[in-house]
């Protein structure tokens, strides 16, 4: 091979050697500009995920809205916003009540003295007052005491009787669930607890507001004023003529505090 043929050939080489460089570059450019284009895309997916959580986070909630909802107030009710339940004759004593419809020491103080405390009333010893929580919403998450309550005021609705035996029923060994769970916050259990009550069993206009959540605004200004009350930061609390005992734990023991508040008929 001459010293000119090899000149040449090392030029075309040169030439070969240059194009190629180049058209490397070119496909390592366009490699980086995709992925930095999807690098932005990621991070504008994340940001937009991100937005769309904290928005969906700041939303009110359906009972953020029935916070702010005009009241609806059950029937059987008086007071603003049909906030006091009372019920019984017009006798001068009061027993006043203040449960959280998920608390296990309602639950067990229902199952207790519920019949007892119940038929003082019904004997005219005792007006019977009604100021029932959700806090042990806030406390568990979830939202089973708020959905009770204002199912409570549907039985309320219907009446006095309906709302007592319903009451009794929500909290009875057979259907008051673990205070860790929610069944409350199903309509479905709730209406299957109240189709066991005879003035609510299989009742459509009861039905109807609890899945409506006709009561719901109510529920919310009832718990509002149990967060108000005075003396009161646990439950079950009970109250005789505004001065708060100790929860008795039977029938014996809740005659002897009536005896010892000076409730006589």
């Amino acid at each position: 091979m001459s010293k000119r043929n090899s000149q040449a050939s090392k030029a075309a080489a040169r030439e070969r050697l240059r194009v190629e460089r180049e058209r490397q570059a070119k496909k390592d450019k366009a490699r980086r500009q995709i992925i930095v284009g999807a690098s932005i895309v990621g991070v504008l997916a994340v940001a937009a995920g991100a937005g769309f959580l904290i928005m969906q986070a700041n939303e009110p909630s359906g009972w953020d809205k029935a916070a702010e909802a005009k009241v609806v107030a059950p029937a059987n009710t008086s007071g603003k916003n049909g906030s006091t339940v009372t019920i019984g004759d017009a006798a001068k004593n009061t027993v006043h009540l203040y449960e959280d419809p998920r608390c296990p020491g309602c639950a067990a103080m229902e199952q207790s003295i519920g019949e007892a405390v119940n038929k003082g009333m019904e004997d005219g010893k005792y007006k019977l007052s009604f100021t029932i929580g959700t806090f042990l919403d806030g406390n568990l998450s979830g939202e089973g005491s708020k959905n009770a309550l204002s199912a409570l005021g549907a039985a309320l609705n219907v009446s006095p009787e309906a709302f007592l035996d319903y009451k009794a029923a929500l909290y009875s060994k057979e259907y008051h669930p673990e205070e860790s769970t929610d069944e409350f916050a199903k309509d479905d259990y709730l209406i299957k607890v109240a189709n066991t009550v005879d003035g609510l069993k299989n009742n459509k206009d009861f039905q109807s507001d609890v899945k409506s959540g006709t009561y719901d605004a109510w529920a919310m200004k009832m718990s509002k004023s149990f967060d108000d009350a005075e003396g009161v930061d646990s439950t079950p609390t009970i109250k005789i003529n505004d001065k708060k005992i100790e929860t008795p734990s039977d029938a014996a023991g809740w005659d002897a505090a009536l005896k010892t508040a000076g409730v006589t008929k």
